[in-house]
């Protein structure tokens, strides 16, 4: 029996509510310990959310405070900031 189309996991932006394939986004996880940062291996362990590699996507979520909600907590500037730096990089 041949094996179908692999199925590609989609996940929801917080800044733009649009359903993507999780690769194309990047991912911020809240660990059990309550540390927020960017998992760049889209594995680690946590709640995760996930936001397009665009910076008007990002501006979004921040003005929704969408990560915030997502994670029952206020995200750190640092966050932001590395988010940012990913995008510029290329994510």
């Amino acid at each position: 029996m041949a094996a179908g189309p692999k199925k590609i996991p989609m996940r929801q932006c917080v800044g733009c509510r649009e359903m993507k394939p999780k690769k194309e986004l990047i991912r911020i996880v809240c660990s059990q310990e309550g540390a927020i940062s960017l998992d760049t291996t889209g594995k680690a362990p946590g709640r995760g959310a996930y936001v397009c590699p665009d910076p008007a996507c990002l501006k979004k979520a921040r003005r929704a405070k969408a990560l915030s909600h997502a994670f029952g907590r206020e995200i750190p500037e640092p966050v932001y900031a590395a988010l940012e730096a990913e995008m510029e990089a290329g994510g």
